[in-house]
């Protein structure tokens, strides 16, 4: 059974930064493995915001994250972070972890019904 645990979520003022994490049990990435960040403000549809194939390279971001946004797999920890600078505060809202096993092309943000997901941590962020 998977198990994903967010934490690192808060409130921070415009132009600052937060890092995510989330701690992963129970899934062994291979070649089809993809882990993911998603978000939901209220009163609008979850998004992806990014997303990665732990065995390699590949990456794929939300246009409106881009550059400010990075997302990263640490093996050893078995954690998924996500490195959010110059926040806006319309990246405020509930983010999600998840986790499946995708064939290529599927891992992708728009992808949003992902088959693992963690409970959500808050992300607030003033003006």
């Amino acid at each position: 059974q998977v198990l994903l645990v967010e934490s690192g979520g808060g409130s921070v003022q415009a132009g600052g930064s937060l890092r995510l994490s989330c701690s992963v049990s129970g899934y062994t990435p291979n070649s089809g493995a993809c882990m993911g960040w998603f978000r939901q403000a209220p009163g609008k549809q979850r998004e992806g915001v990014a997303v990665m194939r732990p065995v390699s390279s590949y990456t794929n971001y939300g246009d409106s994250v881009k550059g400010r946004f990075t997302i990263s797999f640490d093996n050893a920890m078995n954690t998924v972070y996500l490195q959010m600078n110059s926040l806006k505060p319309e990246d405020t809202g509930m983010y999600y972890c998840a986790t499946d096993f995708l064939p290529l092309g599927r891992c992708s943000v728009a992808t949003t019904t992902m088959r693992d997901w963690g409970q959500g941590t808050q992300v607030t962020v003033s003006s």
